[in-house]
């Protein structure tokens, strides 16, 4: 590990928060997976599971109703929502596709007339005051549905007050590809993306990275600029993260094992480190490691600290499982993986464990 990466660590354990009698249930994350589709349930899982490890109190999934018995049944610590809906389950009579929010009379008026996206995305949209950060993406599928409704979501987060922050990783990705003035400005979002994502999303954007002339980090800084400050982490064979002012290279070491899924673990850490965040900012412990730290400065650390956690999971894995690792054994290391490069409960958090306050 680099200097500068530890460097890095040492400020992210300023938003780590402390463990003080006083907090009580949510108040240290309430996190909601926004995916898992008839074809894909693993994602979804693998994302909240690793937000729940981390550390967050209540950690969602709001997935197709096809994915929901399923995912209900991989873990009793999920809360499992079945309220997005796709093209099928849209046109499906069964009282299990339709929302809580609509009447039976609605529904039926709605089988008729095709709800609007907004109206699909109500039961969800009524759900973004009680948590602080959404991981959009895994799982999700490319049903224009489903795509349209998440759509909906996206620009609702951004309007809330304070904003509701977000990660996009994998289909959610598409959206923003289609239409980057959807999140383009936004100060609360990262995005997630692998070799191919992040080409895609370069040329959606009319950024030319120069055939391989510039250095990653320079084409991973000209895409947060584009987007006007949304933080992007280019995962590799190092992770650069930068959000158009700042930027990182996260150099911790890593498994040599690419099985699919492992990019889920990355984006349910961010979700609990973003909720981790929303806490710190709202003064619920006392930072005395310095003067408190800008929003833009604790969305980079949330990205690094992201990035670091799941490539130390990578890490303990690949050593344990060698080539036969799976996604599934970087959930186990999660914890671990945190106390290794932030320190135990006990020794984490910038403050001095002295509350602000109980809300």
């Amino acid at each position: 590990m680099s200097a500068s990466s530890k460097k890095m660590l040492e400020k992210v354990k300023r938003v780590v928060p402390p463990m003080l009698e006083s907090f009580h249930k949510g108040q240290l994350g309430r996190v909601a997976v926004i995916g898992g589709s008839l074809d894909y349930t693993g994602a979804p899982y693998f994302s909240a599971m690793a937000s729940a490890r981390l550390g967050c109190d209540l950690s969602h999934v709001i997935c197709e109703p096809s994915a929901a018995p399923t995912i209900k049944s991989y873990s009793p610590n999920l809360m499992v929502h079945p309220y997005l809906r796709s093209s099928q389950s849209v046109s499906s009579p069964s009282p299990a596709n339709n929302p809580p929010s609509l009447s039976s009379s609605e529904t039926h008026s709605q089988q008729k007339s095709s709800p609007s996206p907004k109206d699909l995305a109500s039961p969800i949209l009524e759900m973004l005051p009680r948590l602080h950060a959404l991981v959009i993406g895994p799982g999700l599928g490319r049903d224009p549905v489903t795509q349209s409704q998440v759509r909906e979501i996206i620009l609702a987060a951004r309007r809330s007050e304070p904003p509701v922050s977000m990660v996009l990783d994998a289909d959610a990705l598409m959206l923003v590809n289609s239409d980057p003035s959807l999140i383009s400005g936004c100060k609360e979002v990262i995005l997630t993306p692998n070799v191919v994502e992040f080409s895609r999303l370069a040329k959606a954007l009319g950024v030319d990275l120069g055939n391989g002339k510039m250095k990653p980090e320079e084409e991973c800084e000209a895409l947060a600029k584009k987007l006007d400050g949304v933080c992007i982490i280019q995962k590799g064979r190092e992770d650069y993260i930068a959000n158009g002012t700042q930027r990182a290279i996260c150099d911790i070491q890593g498994g040599r094992k690419r099985s699919g899924g492992q990019g889920d673990t990355l984006t349910g850490s961010l979700g609990t480190l973003f909720a981790w965040r929303e806490a710190y900012h709202e003064g619920l412990w006392e930072d005395t490691a310095g003067e408190r730290m800008s929003r833009e400065e604790t969305l980079l650390l949330v990205a690094f600290g992201g990035s670091a956690i799941t490539r130390e999971c990578s890490r303990r894995a690949f050593v344990k499982r060698g080539r036969s690792l799976q996604a599934s054994d970087l959930t186990g290391e999660v914890y671990d993986s945190f106390c290794g490069l932030l320190g135990d409960d006990e020794g984490v958090g910038g403050g001095s464990g002295k509350e602000k306050g109980r809300l």
